[in-house]
C-alpha cells in the first residue's frame, strides 16, 4: 500500500513538472514576440478653418493603431505644408487628402473648388434670396422669371436644383453663431454645364434662390409656371365658364305709372313709363 502511494506521488510530481516546463516555454515564447509599433499620421495641432494654408507649426504627428490604417492620410509633414484647408479640422484630427485643396491650387475661394467644378456668382434681391439665410454650405434651387416673344406674360422656371452655396457675399464660411447676413450676391458651386445655364438665366431674367433641406437631394419634376396659370385666368377665345349664366343679373321690369282722370260722370285711365 505504501509502495503504491509512493508511485502515485512520483507520477503526480512528474506530470506537474512536465506541465510547468511546457507552460514556461509558452510564456517565454510569447514574451519574445515583437510588438509592432503604431502608425504615425499627420494631424492638426490646432483648429483649422476652411481657406487657411497649413504651416509647419499647425500640424503634429499622432499614433494610430496599425490594425486600422487610414486611407488618404499623410505620414510626412512636408506633404501637407502649403496646402489650403477645404473643411474645418479640429485639434488632433488626422488630416486626409480629400480635406485639402490640391497642391498648388492657391488659397481662398479657388482652393475650395474641386477638380472639374466651377464657381459662379449670381445676383438676386436680398428679400428674394431667402432674407439672408443663404450661408456657405447650404443648398438651393435657382429659379428665373422671364418674358419672351412666345410668352408675353411673365414665366417662372426652375433652372438648377440642389446647387451648393460656396460663398455668400464675401463670406466663405458660416457665421459661428449662426447669425444670418443679408447679401445680394451668392457664389454657387456648379458643373460647367450648369454654369452655362446659370449665365443664360441671369441674362434673360430675374434670378431667385429657393432654400432646400440640406439632406434633400431629390430632383423634382418642376414645370414652368405662367402668369395665366398663377391667376387662373379664363381663356379669352374659349367657352364661357359654366357659372356665368347663373351669375348673370336678371332683367329689371319697370312698373308703369297709372293716372286716372274723372270728368263729370266719365272716368279714364292712362299709363306712363
Amino acid at each position: 500500500m505504501a509502495r503504491r502511494l509512493m508511485l502515485a506521488l512520483v507520477a503526480a510530481l512528474l506530470i506537474s513538472g512536465l506541465f510547468t516546463f511546457w507552460l514556461s516555454r509558452r510564456v517565454a515564447h510569447a514574451s519574445h514576440v515583437p510588438v509592432q509599433p503604431p502608425n504615425q499620421y499627420v494631424a492638426a495641432a490646432r483648429s483649422l478653418d476652411p481657406g487657411e494654408v497649413i504651416r509647419r507649426e499647425d500640424v503634429s504627428m499622432i499614433d494610430w493603431p496599425r490594425s486600422h490604417p487610414l486611407a488618404g492620410s499623410f505620414v510626412k509633414v512636408d506633404d501637407v505644408v502649403g496646402r489650403a484647408v477645404l473643411y474645418p479640422l479640429s485639434v488632433g484630427q488626422p488630416i486626409l487628402d480629400r480635406q485639402l485643396a490640391a497642391a498648388g491650387a492657391g488659397i481662398g475661394l479657388t482652393g475650395r473648388i474641386p477638380s472639374g467644378m466651377r464657381a459662379i456668382a449670381l445676383k438676386s434681391d436680398e428679400v428674394v434670396g431667402v432674407a439672408g439665410f443663404l450661408m456657405p454650405g447650404t443648398h438651393v434651387d435657382v429659379l428665373v422669371t422671364y418674358t419672351d416673344t412666345q410668352h408675353p406674360d411673365p414665366v417662372t422656371a426652375t433652372v438648377l436644383q440642389d446647387a451648393e452655396v460656396l460663398a455668400a457675399g464675401h463670406q466663405v464660411q458660416p457665421d459661428p453663431s449662426g447669425k444670418p447676413v443679408s447679401v445680394d450676391v451668392v457664389t454657387l458651386l456648379l458643373s460647367p454645364e450648369d454654369a452655362e445655364k446659370a449665365v443664360l438665366a441671369s441674362e434673360k431674367g430675374t434670378i431667385h434662390f429657393v432654400l432646400r433641406n440640406g439632406g434633400d437631394h431629390n430632383q423634382a419634376g418642376a414645370t414652368p409656371v405662367a402668369l395665366a396659370q398663377l391667376a387662373a385666368l379664363p381663356n379669352a377665345h374659349g367657352p364661357a365658364p359654366a357659372n356665368v349664366a347663373a351669375m348673370a343679373p336678371k332683367p329689371v321690369v319697370k312698373k308703369p305709372w297709372v293716372v286716372e282722370t274723372m270728368l263729370g260722370d266719365k272716368r279714364s285711365t292712362a299709363s306712363f313709363y
